[in-house]
């Protein structure tokens, strides 16, 4: 199972995912928005975005109990971060 090391929140619903493997992605959850109707409220309620957090697993990010992504997810879709 693919680990979660650290995530950051950037703007325009933007996740920086750091992996145990210290592969680092940006995924764009937007696709996602448009794609899932529950995850329209991520845009909708205002700063529910900005409450994701990791699981106890380390293994998906998580909002509330209908919404979350899990590792591989972030692991395979993700776009190479640029470096800072």
């Amino acid at each position: 199972m693919i680990r979660i090391k650290e995530m950051k929140i950037l703007p325009d619903f933007i996740l920086d995912i750091t992996f145990d493997d210290n592969k680092r992605v940006w995924y764009d959850v937007k696709e996602d928005m448009e794609e899932i109707p529950s995850y329209e409220d991520l845009r909708r309620i205002n700063g529910l975005f900005d409450q994701a957090r990791i699981d106890a697993s380390r293994t998906c990010v998580v909002w509330n109990s209908e919404i979350d992504l899990p590792s591989d997810i972030l692991y395979e879709y993700g776009k190479t971060a640029a470096l800072s």
